[in-house]
């Protein structure tokens, strides 16, 4: 029978905030054991502006997602996201000594440190260092240098960094609860370890984590992550939009974008109206469906091109095209509107099949969390003898050297 291990995903977004419990087998399979859920108060674009609010929510999504996994959950993987989270790629060069021809692993570990060597802004933090690919004497491309005949050894990195203060806010945060912090998880780079197979990220592909607060993206290229990061803008600010247009209060903006809204509007009868409805059914008024779909439109095309503009250097080695994930990627038009932006295939997709308790947990909105298990899982499988604090190496003891226990 195949040894098992369980992990705990968490993600807090400005929606809501999910625990996802996992067990995953030794051949790779995984199933879900249980989701816990609860409405996410006192989070702003993906940010933790109030404590005390966040914890009470995170509590009642742990006793959910203990109650329905039959598994009492002591250790989490952290998702986290914010404007505040950069990355760039950088290139080690080692040159092998002249009596030794013949790369070894300590030449690969000094070219890695090398290129991690590389300036960021004093109060960030190095979240993930990614092996892009090594470079042996001019020759690209090369995934395992170790044993080869070369003089110059390069490697290549995608390095993604945030502010020391805001990470340790939210581990700080998951802590008092209290549950320990595993590793901290940029959610794109969660999401697309069940979003998109490994023939897309070597084809080339850009997924897209379109949420309430922020819209995250992640950008493969033959098999290696090269471009990342996290536009401050999502479904929220679609929301407020519809709000002040139509000068409605935001709970009702939300649910008419969900219900009936759609962010294309060039084709819809002309005249046509819907009805805006106070909580109780009663009809307050009447608005053109064209310009609640146009006010969509505007925000989210907006949101796009932003992402766009982050990633034009790449977008034209995308063979796989762009994949939309994330709970916004569920409004209406969004696909049509992603192809006029980008002008290439577009996919709305969720999480990879996983056996467990329903195949709700396929959906886009909950791609980071499930998403989660699965790096827990890539991650004890790269490193499976080491102890968690080895595992985690100096970028998160550094993260959490000066959080008080």
């Amino acid at each position: 029978m195949a040894k098992t291990t369980i992990y705990a995903g968490l993600e807090i977004g400005t929606h809501k905030i999910c625990v996802v419990v996992g067990e995953a087998k030794k051949d790779g399979a995984i199933k879900i054991l249980g989701v816990g859920q609860a409405p996410s108060r006192g989070v702003r674009k993906g940010e933790i502006v109030d404590f005390e609010t966040v914890q009470t929510c995170l509590n009642d999504a742990l006793v959910r997602a203990e109650d329905r996994s039959d598994v009492m959950i002591r250790n989490v993987f952290l998702g986290v996201t914010g404007a505040h989270i950069q990355s760039l790629n950088n290139r080690g060069c080692y040159r092998l000594p002249d009596d030794q021809t013949e790369i070894t692993e300590d030449d690969v570990e000094e070219a890695k440190e090398i290129a991690r060597n590389v300036s960021i802004p004093q109060q960030n933090v190095f979240l993930h260092s990614v092996t892009r690919q090594y470079i042996v004497d001019g020759v690209e491309g090369v995934r395992q240098p170790i044993g080869r005949e070369g003089r110059l050894l390069e490697a290549d990195y995608h390095i993604i960094h945030g502010i020391r203060g805001r990470i340790q806010n939210a581990i700080r945060c998951v802590r008092e609860i209290p549950l320990e912090v595993e590793d901290v998880v940029f959610n794109p780079v969660a999401a697309a370890q069940v979003v998109l197979t490994r023939e897309a990220k070597t084809q080339g592909a850009l997924m897209i984590d379109f949420g309430a607060g922020t819209c995250d993206y992640v950008l493969y290229q033959e098999g290696m992550i090269t471009a990342s990061g996290c536009v401050p803008l999502g479904g929220d600010h679609i929301t407020n939009d519809v709000a002040l247009a139509l000068q409605i209060p935001n709970g009702r903006a939300e649910r008419l974008k969900v219900e009936e809204g759609s962010v294309l509007y060039e084709d819809v009868p002309e005249g046509e109206m819907l009805s805006i409805e106070d909580d109780t059914g009663l009809v307050l008024g009447e608005v053109p469906r064209a310009f609640l779909n146009e006010v969509m439109s505007l925000r989210t095309r907006e949101i796009l091109e932003q992402v766009k503009a982050r990633c034009a250097a790449h977008l034209a080695h995308l063979g796989a095209g762009v994949f939309l994930t994330g709970g916004v990627s569920l409004m209406k038009g969004v696909e049509a509107l992603a192809h006029e932006v980008f002008g290439m295939k577009i996919t709305r997709a969720g999480s990879a099949p996983v056996s467990g308790i329903t195949s709700t947990f396929e959906n886009p909105q909950f791609s980071a969390p499930i998403g989660l298990i699965r790096y827990a899982q890539i991650l004890d499988a790269e490193k499976p003898y080491l102890s968690p604090l080895k595992r985690l190496g100096r970028r998160m003891q550094e993260i959490l050297s000066s959080i008080a226990v």
